[in-house]
């Protein structure tokens, strides 16, 4: 068992709810809500230096892989479900002709290129799933609805299989999600809470990563599309030593309605371009968690170098590899000058 999953198994005894725990062991109370206040002051957004090798030409485009379905329950409203690889790795398989497929392939592989924290997100030709019902994602719902999980699962035969072709394949960022009691994730306006003193990353970091989020228009921003993880350590114990806010959900950007490139054209990055003040209040469900906030100039200037760092045929291949839609020459440009209204600007105020 790696480290993070050690620490995750400690404290699934109802300390704090990792990923791998079963909702029956939460047993919320305030300590548990103190112990996820301590992981988030102690939080980091970035998780590395600047990594433009993620963005590859190739590196997010995978050929044919096999999984065994596994009947989980379903969540949201984009066709999905959850497959076990012959490594015994899990990962979530979207499908169907849906704009998050190519949106958070690309907005995905740019946060790691960033060096935010981020899921891999790749494209895979086909999947040859194992004992995956004609629709996955809709017969696990309708059993859901109608209690009949149980059967879902022993009719599952495995020796038959149903293909997807270009699909999303994610593989989680390892790690353990912190959770206290059904608290999942975590919101925008929590990121004050992020505490420098306490060895949380400093408010410029914090800074760069709302301004991503403005950047990708990610307004579907609710508290389960971020996720507070908890690195594996560099030694072995099992204490949280290295928590990381990071992005979760990225599929509704490059928008707002999910790659779009007029919407995303005609969306500036600034709801306040004097004050540096950022608004998601016009997108849709009024930006959810993103509460109006002022940008410091340093978390500005973070952002902005690195993004200004991204050649052209390096963003390029962003879109490219992600198979979005249309002319790629003006997703290109459009990127470009959303960099420029970050970079090329009077410094933020304070």
């Amino acid at each position: 068992m790696s480290r993070a999953g050690t620490w995750a198994h400690t404290l699934c005894a109802g300390v704090i709810v990792a990923s791998a725990c079963s909702a029956e062991t939460v047993r919320p109370d305030d300590r548990f809500a103190a112990l996820r206040a301590d992981a988030l002051a102690r939080a980091q957004v970035f998780r590395t230096a600047f990594r433009p090798d993620v963005l590859a030409r190739g590196s997010a485009e995978e050929g044919e892989i096999a999984c065994r379905f596994l009947p989980t329950d379903a969540t949201g409203t984009t066709p999905k479900f959850d497959c076990e690889l012959p490594t015994g790795t899990r990962v979530k398989v979207k499908y169907g002709n849906t704009p998050e497929i190519p949106a958070e392939v690309a907005a995905s592989r740019l946060l790691a290129a960033l060096g935010f924290g981020a899921d891999r997100v790749v494209l895979a030709r086909r999947v040859r799933c194992y004992g995956c019902p004609a629709s996955p994602f809709y017969a696990r719902r309708v059993a859901g609805w109608t209690h009949l999980e149980g059967l879902l699962r022993r009719t599952r035969n495995y020796d038959a299989y149903r293909d997807f072709e270009w699909v999303a394949i994610e593989r989680k960022l390892e790690g353990a999600a912190i959770e206290a009691g059904g608290q999942q994730g975590w919101g925008f306006f929590e990121l004050h809470q992020i505490d420098p003193g306490r060895g949380g990353a400093e408010r410029a970091d914090v800074d760069a990563l709302r301004l991503m989020a403005a950047f990708l228009a990610h307004w579907d921003n609710k508290e389960s599309n971020q996720r507070l993880v908890c690195l594996p350590p560099d030694e072995g114990d099992d204490s949280c030593r290295r928590p990381l806010a990071m992005l979760q959900d990225v599929g509704a950007t490059f928008g707002p309605r999910k790659v779009d490139l007029e919407a995303w054209r005609s969306t500036p990055v600034w709801a306040d371009v004097d004050r540096c003040r950022l608004s998601m209040k016009r997108l849709p469900h009024g930006g959810s968690t993103f509460e109006d906030v002022e940008i410091s100039d340093r978390g500005r200037r973070l952002l902005a170098d690195r993004l200004s760092r991204l050649s052209a045929s390096q963003i390029e291949t962003l879109f490219v590899d992600a198979r979005f839609p249309g002319d790629v020459e003006q997703w290109v440009a459009t990127f470009r000058g959303k960099v420029e209204e970050i970079a090329a600007r009077a410094p933020c105020p304070g």
